[in-house]
C-alpha cells in the first residue's frame, strides 16, 4: 500500500488561468515553462496550453522533447545555447534563441549556415543579470542584422520590481529609447507586467506564474487576481496522539505544548517538497478546515494542531497546498515564495490529473 501524498493537477483551472493572461494582454502569448512546467509537468502543462503562441523554457533537450511530441508553436531557450555544439540543433529543430552576451555572438559567428535562426536579443535595462548594456546594443544590433545565420530578431528586457512599488518606468524607458529606431517585435511583460502594466505588453507577453495560479504580487491574492490553483498538494493523517503539558514535538523539540492538546502527523515532509524551514504555525488544512502545523517538519512527516478539530483521524485529508489552501500563504509563512514550492515538489510524489 503506497504512502496517501500525491500533487493532482487541475487542468481547467490552467486554462482559467490562460484567460486571464488574454483578458489583461491582447499580445501573443509565450507560456513559461522552465523547470518541468514549475514542478507540474513539461508535457503535461504544454498539451493543456496547446492554444499559446509560444513556449518558454530553459534547456535545449526539453524544447526538443516539446518538437518531438508535436508542438509545432515558437519555443524559445530563455537563456540561449549553453555551447556551440547547441547551435545546430537550434536550425534542426526550429527552436528560438535569446542571444544575450559575446560569447553566445562569436558562437553564432563560427555557425556556417545561412538565414536559419530567430533570434530574441536580449537588453539589460537595469535588472543586471542578463543582457547587452545600452551603450552595446546598437553595435550588437547591427552586427545581428547583418548576420548570415539569423533571420529574423526581436527585442526583449525582464523587470526585476514589476511586482514591487517600484514598478517597471525606469526599465521601459531604457528599453523604450533603444528599441525606437527598429521596427522588430518586442517582448517584455512577465505575469506582474502583464496585470499592471499594460505598456508594457509588446508583441509577447511571457507569463509564468500566474499561469498555475500563483500571485506575482505580495498585496493581492490570486483569487483577487481571478486565478486558481492548479497543483493541490494533499496527503492523511496517519497517526493521532494526545499530548500532555509539556510534552514535545519532533526533532529538537522545537514546539512545546503548554496544556494537554491532540495532534496528528501527516504523511508528507521535506523529502516530499515541502519546506523544512516552515515553523510551527504554518497553515494547513485537515479535513478542509484551517489548523496549524507543530514543530519541525521531518523527512516523511510532519505535525499538525488538532485542538480544534475533534473529528479528525487518522486518514483524514490533509491540504498541504492548493484547492482551499493558497500556496502563496504556506509560502510566506515559510519565508519564501511559491515558484519555490511549486517547483520543488519531488518526483516520489505521485502527480495526477
Amino acid at each position: 500500500m503506497s504512502r496517501p501524498i500525491q500533487a493532482r493537477i487541475d487542468l481547467s483551472a490552467l486554462h482559467n488561468n490562460l484567460r486571464v493572461v488574454r483578458l489583461a494582454a491582447s499580445a501573443r502569448v509565450m507560456a513559461v515553462v522552465k523547470a518541468n512546467a514549475y514542478g507540474h509537468g513539461l508535457l503535461r502543462i504544454a498539451q493543456a496550453l496547446n492554444d499559446a503562441e509560444g513556449f518558454a523554457l530553459l534547456d535545449v533537450r526539453d524544447a526538443i522533447t516539446l518538437r518531438d511530441a508535436g508542438f509545432r508553436q515558437t519555443i524559445l531557450l530563455l537563456e540561449g545555447f549553453f555551447t556551440q555544439d547547441e547551435v545546430p540543433l537550434l536550425a534542426e529543430y526550429q527552436l528560438t534563441t535569446v542571444v544575450h552576451c559575446q560569447q553566445q555572438l562569436a558562437w553564432l559567428d563560427a555557425y556556417p549556415r545561412k538565414n536559419g535562426l530567430s533570434v530574441w536579443l536580449k537588453i539589460n535595462s537595469g535588472m543586471n543579470r542578463l543582457g547587452f548594456r545600452p551603450g552595446e546594443v546598437p553595435a550588437v544590433m547591427e552586427r545581428l542584422k547583418g548576420h548570415r545565420a539569423v533571420r529574423d530578431i526581436t527585442l526583449m528586457t525582464h523587470f526585476a520590481t514589476a511586482d514591487e512599488a517600484a514598478g517597471v518606468a525606469s526599465q521601459l524607458q531604457v528599453f523604450n529609447q533603444l528599441a525606437a529606431p527598429y521596427r522588430m517585435p518586442r517582448s517584455l511583460a512577465n505575469s506582474a507586467a502583464i496585470l499592471r502594466y499594460p505598456e508594457a505588453h509588446g508583441d509577447w507577453v511571457r507569463p509564468g506564474i500566474m499561469l498555475y495560479g500563483s500571485s506575482p504580487f505580495a498585496d493581492v491574492s490570486a483569487q483577487q487576481l481571478g486565478l486558481q490553483a492548479v497543483e493541490t498538494l494533499s496527503s492523511e493523517l496517519i497517526s493521532v496522539r494526545e499530548l500532555r503539558a509539556g510534552d514535545s514535538v519532533g526533532y529538537g523539540a522545537s514546539f512545546r505544548a503548554e496544556h494537554s492538546m491532540r495532534i496528528g502527523t501527516v504523511a508528507c515532509g521535506y523529502a516530499d517538497g515541502y519546506p523544512r524551514h516552515a515553523p510551527t504555525g504554518t497553515p494547513i488544512l485537515v479535513d478542509g478546515k484551517r489548523t496549524r502545523t507543530l514543530g519541525r517538519v521531518s523527512m516523511d512527516m510532519l505535525a499538525v494542531d488538532l485542538s480544534q478539530l475533534p473529528d479528525a483521524q487518522a486518514g483524514s485529508r490533509v491540504v498541504l497546498w492548493g484547492d482551499g489552501m493558497p500556496v502563496d500563504e504556506v509560502a510566506r509563512a515559510a519565508g519564501t515564495i511559491s515558484y519555490e514550492l511549486l517547483c520543488a515538489l519531488a518526483p516520489r510524489v505521485p502527480v495526477i490529473s
